[in-house]
């Protein structure tokens, strides 16, 4: 078991005896010296690998234990690395060429291997120094276990009623009506309190509570060293300034600039959150127009300092928020254990007390601990071995390293798999928010995650990984889809943790500056992950590079990529016009490549040295030609590409792929266009679980190939089309028994003539956007008995005169209902007793003039909390007036939203809400 098990000392070590084990096989049988040494070093450190396990579940150990823990580790890093080498030049031994060049490689080889082989000496002269230290230590072996895990069922509650779960519920009020009075100047609440306290989820409470009263909106974070032009378009993003994108870097006094134009004439409500320095906060208000009509902003912020320049000393703009008192700890805490305040075990509740006094009312501790509990056994035992390992905190005012201590106690609690995987979030800045899928990604081409009997897919068993950080309150979700979390941000005091035992482990390295990297130049031990968030780091960075095995970096600068030998990572994240990575080609060891905020990229001519490469995601950069030698590449398995060519044509020959993604510059021809071989091939995808890709301008026998590729993905979970519209010609709809596996199918360009019969079998199917010319009562039947739609977006050319309504047992487990057609829908759909018992939004939209009839039985929708209305109705007065009495006979009250579509400044569409609240009673 502990062999399958990867750890933060000994991380390294399973993928060394696994490449120790390939070297005693008989494709390497001719190298007889380097096999002797691979079998003598293979025994050695797999006694090795299970001491550093033991070590890894040691709450402390002495200094002397400690290091010879961390140089076992770094050896094992140079081994590792040596053995790549070896492996490299052995596989050059193997390449073609003239008389010329093959002698030139003898001479080559014939260096490589006299270095290899001292290298390799020295190694083994290091690992009997290791194993006579590890002898005198004694260390026996442990055992640690691992499984498969599913999102927290409480999660969803614990975030959708977060009021009622941290004592929020004053504060909120409170700074509702500060903000809320007859005052039209622009008006400044600023939140302000220690890491911990609940600034944000404070902030979120009042936002949500008052948004619906503003007609511009926006909610985002800062940093502890923002980078202003970033930060600004972000705050577009928020906004809704979906403007073309720039070929350049902007300056910050044109985007603010263009900022304060859109807010021109309008009510705002923004939230800034996170500000840490009086700079950034007089850079942003140069944003924030004064218009007079009543304008609102919430800062929220670390210090009383800030808080006072953003409420320019009115000191009843600050809000000081306090901790929870007793009743609100004391029910977050029980909540979180048990699902409800009244769970708490007669014997325990003496330790829970002592618990409570310790939390001291921060919600980030309570709910940290309180997580940690709940996957504990309910014994007095346990909670007070909890309670003792807590100390001593002081019962009036915590600080941070009190704080850390809480974290420190669940780091501790955290199965050895899992340490490894929460420390390497210490490669992304503060307030980053971060894919859940691409951080799984990086687990896999790190070697954090391996096989075990319970989970055999890699990406499910990262997903397992993930989870189980998130029920244990480690990471913070962002982005949900129905219990379902796709992306997440760590908490500062959190991600100042992470760093610590980054930095104590040689883990990941940060580099700010130039004398960051100074420092870790001078450093013990290599740099072995690197994360830079500067613009210069001067000479030391040539020399640090050599050994890095992960690099992400944030910002405009690149090194030159031959500075790297061993990397496996590589992200590139900065706002560049354009990225030479023409060198990648010589980094054999890279499996994962991610380019984002970068205009063009430029690829080597050939991939092909690039054996192991995973993934290759260049996110939102263009790329001027794709190697045709990609499909060579027999491990990749997620490819997203901005295309400004057509795809290979034998792409089907990367059978390894599970997830592509193709889209395509506005200016350029269709990447399938032209080409029946690209379209033919994507049919021999046969693993291929994602596929999302953009079509423009395919004839005839091209879009029927097209479907018949598709139908022939049987593993598909998610497809989605993107681009202009075509009709089906009934070659995807006449399939027979297609996508058995599907999950999500965003079929909205894709317009059928009607439901497809196969659609009625999909039984784990749970996002469905669906266009047809036609639609009939018994199709939306065929619908509703999908066991595990949640969400449904049907939009149908034509309907019916007559009425379909939807009885009991019809989409049992929907929760987001949106139809559209150009005809009038409120009239069209109606509903009985226990149809769509869980449907949450109802969003109808349709193009004729509203005819002033609504949905018959809409109070059957017992959990119905918003309806949305977009198209042509009429005013919000008269909605009003024919939505009031089916509103009030509800048991939910649910709110109204009239959206209606205006041109922008740059042409495109935008969306004005004007929300009716619900009726009072």
């Amino acid at each position: 078991m502990a062999g399958g098990i990867v750890t933060v000392a000994g991380g390294v070590m399973n993928p060394l005896i696994s490449k120790l084990t390939t070297l005693m096989g008989d494709e390497y049988k001719k190298f007889k010296g380097v096999r002797k040494q691979a079998s003598f070093l293979q025994k050695e450190l797999s006694a090795m690998n299970a001491a550093l396990h033991k070590l890894e579940l040691i709450d402390e150990i002495n200094p002397t234990i400690k290091d010879w823990r961390d140089d076992v580790r770094e050896m094992a890093y140079d081994m590792e690395n040596c053995i790549d080498d070896f492996i490299r030049q052995s596989r050059a031994d193997n390449a073609k060429g003239g008389f010329i060049k093959k002698t030139a490689r003898c001479v080559n080889k014939l260096r490589e291997r006299i270095r290899i082989a001292h290298q390799m000496e020295e190694l083994k002269t290091l690992a009997l120094d290791a194993k006579d230290r590890h002898e005198r230590y004694e260390i026996d072996n442990w055992k640690p276990a691992s499984g498969s895990v599913v999102v927290d069922p409480r999660l969803r509650a614990i975030y959708e009623e977060v009021d009622t779960l941290v004592g929020i519920d004053v504060p909120r009020e409170e700074i509702s009506i500060r903000l809320m009075d007859t005052q039209k100047k622009l008006k400044v609440v600023a939140i302000v309190g220690f890491g911990g306290l609940g600034k944000t989820t404070v902030a979120k409470q009042v936002y949500d509570k008052i948004a619906s009263q503003f007609n511009c909106k926006a909610f985002f974070s800062v940093s502890q060293r923002p980078h202003m032009a970033e930060l600004l378009n972000n705050f577009q993003l928020k906004l809704g300034m979906n403007g073309p994108r720039s070929s350049h870097t902007r300056k910050v006094e044109d985007m603010i600039e263009e900022i304060r134009g859109h807010l021109n004439k309008k009510r705002y409500l923004i939230v800034i959150d996170d500000v840490w320095d009086k700079s950034s906060w007089n850079i942003l208000k140069c944003a924030l127009r004064e218009d007079n009509n009543g304008s609102r902003v919430i800062v929220t912020t670390r210090l009383v300092g800030v808080a006072s320049a953003a409420c320019q000393n009115d000191c009843e703009g600050i809000y000081r928020l306090k901790p929870l008192n007793e009743q609100n700890s004391r029910m977050l805490f029980l909540n979180r254990i048990f699902g409800s305040e009244h769970g708490c075990l007669v014997q325990l509740k003496e330790v829970m007390a002592d618990i409570l006094k310790k939390c001291n009312g921060l919600p980030l501790a309570l709910i940290t601990i309180a997580s940690l509990l709940a996957s504990e056994e309910r014994s007095i035992k346990g909670w007070e071995s909890i309670r003792d390992s807590l100390g001593a905190l002081s019962a009036t005012n915590p600080t941070l390293e009190e704080m850390k201590s809480i974290l420190y106690l669940s780091y501790k609690q955290l199965p050895a798999h899992l340490r490894a995987c929460l420390l390497y979030l210490g490669m992304y800045p503060e307030d980053r928010e971060i894919s859940r899928d691409d951080l799984v990604r990086q687990w896999i081409a790190e070697g954090l995650l391996v096989h075990n009997l319970h989970v055999t897919d890699l990406e499910d068993l990262g997903r397992s990984y993930f989870n189980e950080l998130i029920n244990r309150s480690m990471i913070d979700p962002c982005k949900t889809e129905y219990g379902e979390v796709l992306s997440f941000r760590v908490h500062d005091i959190m991600l100042d943790f992470i760093l610590s035992k980054c930095d104590e482990d040689n883990f990941v390295s940060v580099a700010n500056n130039c004398e960051d990297m100074a420092s870790l130049h001078g450093s013990k031990y290599k740099v072995r992950r690197l994360s830079l968030r500067g613009e210069t780091y001067g000479p030391t960075i040539d020399v640090s590079l050599s050994q890095v095995r992960s690099f992400t970096q944030f910002g405009k600068f690149m090194p030159p990529p031959l500075l790297f030998k061993y990397l496996r990572v590589f992200r590139i994240e900065g706002y560049m016009e354009s990225l030479d990575l023409t060198a990648i080609g010589e980094l054999f060891q890279l499996r994962y490549l991610h380019v984002s905020r970068v205009y063009s990229v430029k690829l080597p001519a050939e991939l092909q040295g690039l054996v192991y490469l995973e993934t290759l995601d260049l996110d939102d950069a263009r790329i001027k030609s794709m190697p045709s030698d990609i499909v060579s590449l027999s491990r990749l398995s997620y490819l997203h590409i901005w295309m400004e060519v057509e795809l290979p044509e034998f792409i089907g020959n990367i059978k390894s792929l599970r997830s592509l993604i193709i889209h395509r510059n506005e200016l350029t021809s269709d990447p399938l266009s032209n080409s029946m071989k690209v379209i033919i091939g994507l049919g021999e995808l046969i693993n291929l679980r994602e596929l999302e890709i953009q079509v423009e301008s395919l004839d005839k026998a091209e879009h029927d190939a097209l479907a018949c590729s598709i139908g022939k993905l049987n593993n598909l979970k998610n497809l989605k089309f993107l681009g202009r519209h075509m009709e089906d010609n009934n070659q995807l709809g006449s399939l027979s028994k297609p996508f058995q596996h599907i999950e999500k199918f965003d079929g909205y360009i894709w317009k059928f003539r009607r439901v497809p019969l196969w659609m009625g079998g999909l039984r784990y199917l749970r996002i469905l956007d669906l266009r047809v010319e036609e639609t009939s009562t018994e199709e939306f039947h065929v619908l509703g008995e999908l066991p595990s739609l949640v969400e449904l977006k049907f939009r149908s050319s034509h309907i019916p005169t007559e009425r379909a309504i939807l009885g009991m047992g019809l989409f049992p487990v929907l929760e987001y209902f949106e139809f559209s057609s150009i005809e009038d829908v409120t009239a069209y759909l109606g509903y009985d007793v226990g149809a769509m018992p869980h449907v949450r939004t109802l969003a109808l939209h349709n193009k004729k003039e509203w005819d002033g009839s609504i949905p018959v039985g809409m109070e059957y929708l017992l959990c119905l909390e918003k309806i949305k209305l977009h198209g042509a109705y009429s005013s919000d007065d008269a909605i009003v007036s024919a939505f009031r009495g089916a509103l009030l006979v509800h048991p939910n009250r649910p709110s109204i939203e009239h959206w209606h579509v205006t041109k922008t400044s740059y042409g495109s569409s935008a969306v004005m809400q004007a929300a009716i609240p619900p009726p009072s009673l």
